[in-house]
């Protein structure tokens, strides 16, 4: 055997355990990220995409109101949000993900999710409850960097008080009432966390559009429970004490479509929105009040475009301004 010939082999083997390496590594890699992605899944159209849409919505009126004398400057402002829109989609995520791994990894939730969800990550078996716990307190510390680098910590430090009350002092299963309460204040805490994120850290968000937030804290209070409706089977095995367990199926949905109906008309009325702004928010509302108990699921996806809807308020009225 010549020198080249062995040469050759000695490079052959060490590119092909090279690509072996890097092939395994990268199917690892993916495992993973696959995983974790699983966690925050579900929450994609109920928590991700209608914060970040809420945080590019209000920025965008906030925007046009302050540079409604300046064209130039309103353009500036705009190609400036859409280099935030992935950091906006970051951070909703980043903050998200610990919550939804301690909500995921009890005993009793992997049980119910083995009866609604079974391709998460726990009930699958893609990871052991041991190693979520781990994965969450590491995820937890990125969050908080996270959010302390674009100056909105504390929405971070109060979304991580609100997870603990809700998933381990178990607030969302003792009472509707404070169940609803944490979710509403959740959801301004994502709201207002994403529109931190796209103003900039320079501006308080809560001296623009402090009143509004109250408005959404109260459409969501007031309706949330519509979420309950369709996981009773789920609730009842692990002993939430949701609405539609406490008050029943049939006086819970009127708890639902009476309140939206009223904010349908009010939420417009309180910007002074001219019709186009009633339009959207009363069409959608009234689809969903007319829903059936075999639509709960859908009816939930509805709801959260029905939220979005409500969210271009302050937009419409900016646009109308300038007109």
């Amino acid at each position: 055997m010549t020198y080249s010939s062995e040469k050759f082999r000695i490079h052959e083997f060490t590119r092909s355990f090279l690509d072996g390496l890097i092939a395994s590594t990268l199917k690892r890699c993916g495992y993973h990220i696959y995983t974790i992605w699983l966690f925050t899944f579900s929450d994609l159209k109920t928590i991700i995409f209608p914060s970040t849409a809420f945080g590019i919505i209000n920025a965008l009126a906030i925007f046009m109101e302050q540079s409604s004398s300046s064209p130039e400057t309103l353009t500036q402002k705009y190609w400036q949000l859409l280099k935030t829109i992935p950091m906006i989609l970051f951070w909703t995520w980043i903050n998200l993900l610990p919550f939804a791994i301690n909500n995921q990894r009890k005993p009793d939730a992997i049980q119910e999710d083995l009866l609604n969800k079974p391709w998460r990550s726990m009930p699958s078996g893609r990871i052991s409850p041991e190693a979520a716990k781990r994965l969450m307190f590491t995820t937890y510390i990125f969050a908080i960097i996270t959010s302390k680098i674009l100056g909105n910590a504390l929405h971070c430090l109060t979304l991580i008080a609100l997870g603990f009350w809700y998933n381990n002092m178990r607030g969302a299963d003792r009472c509707w009432v404070i169940r609803n309460l944490i979710n509403a204040y959740g959801f301004i805490c994502f709201a207002s966390g994403a529109i931190q994120v796209a103003i900039g850290k320079d501006q308080a968000v809560s001296h623009l559009l402090g009143w509004w937030y109250c408005i959404i804290a109260g459409i969501v209070f007031s309706t949330v429970q519509i979420q309950d409706m369709y996981d009773q089977r789920g609730d009842k095995i692990r002993n939430r004490k949701t609405l539609p367990l406490v008050l029943g199926d049939a006086f819970s949905r009127w708890t639902i479509a009476v309140p939206m109906l009223i904010w349908c008309w009010l939420a417009p009325l309180l910007w002074s929105s001219s019709m186009s702004g009633f339009v959207l928010p009363v069409v959608v509302g009234l689809i969903i009040t007319r829903r059936t108990e075999a639509d709960d699921k859908r009816t939930f996806q509805l709801w959260n475009m029905w939220l979005v809807s409500v969210y271009l308020l302050p937009l419409v009225k900016a646009y109308e301004n300038l007109s």
